[in-house]
């Protein structure tokens, strides 16, 4: 007898259906696994023999032949025991045939039947609302995770035993029930704004890459306090809305990173080290998966110690910098990663670099200077909005006893400066000053003479690029937007221009 269950596999950070057909038929006695599937799906076969027997059912003595369609595409992971060892199970009789229809399954299963958590589960009910299923049928740890899609029924269950008994009696068998409030965690952050002392004006810079999600560049010597800063930036950045949480959620549940959190409700941090691949930023493999820059979608990407980094991973940031997506090819597949995320980077200036202590007073050339900086190229420096040098902390400061703003005061006025930007470009895919256009930085970021003579001192004495010279009139939008004024004034192109200053040793 043939029978088929529903089930679903990944690509990318989306699901697609996948058919597990199952024949029991007479003949030698084996089970063969076919449709491409990876070690650890052809591996189900002992894990569903086992846990069948286990819960006290028979296992078929007849040949077995499971088929995952499509059989073009290849098959990785354990989701595949719970609708495999079911399509068994329906040979005995012990549940309506039909009831199979309804239900999406997915589920690793444990020798003793129970059901263990699989990756990726809020993509596949996202799926089984699209195609029309009734429910999904999961193990009982993703059940938060699924319970994000509303309007379709989720039943966690801890075994194999009681997955029968759904399909026996679906009835008698309730849903799990969520509200949004249970599901979305209210942010708490262990850091704050207030604890860091002076840094005034970079806690400035900040604000101003948090309200236009402009990139940054940290530059100052150890200790100043760049990583302290920069691990302070998700504390007043705007909550993220219900459909970035749905999106996050997904690529750190394909990534198997939730660990049993459910629900990704604050905004991400990601900090790789300097030996990091390409392919562990960017993403990639045999089937790609999401890489760091993914994981920081919506969020923060943060690389310290940046000229330590590889020219090549560096390099390989300019486009998803630029689109917030990043398309990862190989040989048999082709995928896009979003990756719509803040970069800051923090260095060591040159003088702290090479010549001890940046205060010893000896004197270094700009050549000097040029080629440490050169280290990162010109046109990744191009796409980081503002360069920020960060000082040694004064003592008065450190034994200072007053504090300065919040990171709720600073995220309130974040947030308004973020709504003057959704108002503006309603109706177009633009969220924020940092995705502005040829064309909108045209029509959004006219200035007076007096601005423009500023503008034009950057490009001929500092040696502005063009791109550099659009980067600082989106900058100069934001702090506008910040002070709440609806046109750009001198005074704002004057401070995006000084954010600009390290272009000289670059």
């Amino acid at each position: 007898m043939l029978f088929k269950i529903a089930s679903a596999s990944l690509i990318g950070i989306d699901a697609y259906l996948v058919d597990v057909e199952v024949d029991i038929s007479f003949g030698i006695p084996g089970f063969i696994t076919v449709g491409l599937p990876d070690a650890s799906v052809r591996e189900s076969k002992e894990r569903v023999k086992a846990a069948v027997k286990n819960c006290g059912y028979e296992f078929p003595s007849r040949k077995i032949t499971i088929n995952l369609a499509p059989a073009d595409r290849r098959k990785e992971g354990s989701a595949f025991d719970l609708p495999i060892s079911l399509g068994l199970l329906a040979h005995l009789d012990l549940f309506p045939l039909e009831r199979l229809e309804d239900y999406l399954f997915l589920g690793e299963l444990a020798l003793d039947g129970r059901l263990k958590p699989v990756k990726g589960i809020l993509s596949s009910t996202v799926l089984a609302k699209r195609k029309g299923f009734k429910g999904i049928v999961i193990p009982k740890e993703n059940e938060k995770e699924a319970a994000l899609v509303q309007n379709l029924d989720i039943y966690g269950m801890e075994n194999l035993v009681q997955v029968v008994e759904l399909l026996r009696d679906a009835d008698n068998i309730s849903p799990c029930r969520y509200s949004l409030e249970e599901l979305l965690p209210r942010p708490d952050y262990d850091v704050d704004f207030q604890e860091i002392r002076g840094q005034q004006h970079v806690k400035r810079a900040l604000e101003v890459a948090a309200a236009g999600s402009h990139n940054i560049l940290l530059i100052g010597p150890p200790g100043a306090g760049k990583t302290m800063l920069a691990r302070r930036l998700p504390t007043i950045l705007p909550p993220l809305t219900f459909d970035e949480i749905i999106e996050v959620t997904q690529i750190f549940s394909v990534s198997g990173l939730l660990k049993g959190r459910g629900v990704v409700g604050e905004r991400p941090f990601r900090a790789p080290h300097h030996t990091i691949s390409d392919a562990g930023l960017i993403g990639g493999g045999l089937i790609p998966k999401p890489g760091e820059i993914s994981l920081a979608h919506h969020g923060v990407l943060f690389l310290d110690e940046l000229s330590e980094f590889k020219r090549r991973v560096l390099e390989g940031l300019r486009q998803p910098v630029e689109e917030g997506k990043v398309t990862v090819s190989r040989a048999s597949i082709s995928i896009t990663f979003p990756a719509f995320f803040m970069l800051v980077g923090a260095m060591n200036p040159f003088e702290d670099a090479y010549g001890g202590l940046s205060s010893s007073g000896f004197s270094w050339t700009d050549n000097q200077r040029s080629r440490y900086y050169s280290k990162i190229s010109g046109p990744l420096l191009d796409r980081i909005d503002i360069q920020a040098e960060v000082p040694r902390v004064e003592f008065r400061d450190i034994i200072s006893k007053v504090e300065g703003e919040s990171s709720a005061e600073i995220r309130k006025r974040v947030i308004e400066a973020k709504e003057r930007q959704l108002l503006r470009f309603k109706g177009k895919k633009i969220y924020c000053n940092s995705q502005m256009g040829t064309r909108e930085v045209k029509k959004y970021c006219q200035v007076d003479d007096q601005g423009k003579e500023l503008l034009e001192m950057a490009v001929n004495r500092l040696g502005f690029s063009a791109r550099a010279y659009a980067r600082v009139l989106k900058v100069a939008r934001t702090i506008a937007d910040l002070n709440n004024e609806e046109s750009i004034s001198p005074v704002h192109v004057s401070e995006a221009i000084q954010y600009r200053m390290m272009d000289k040793y670059f």
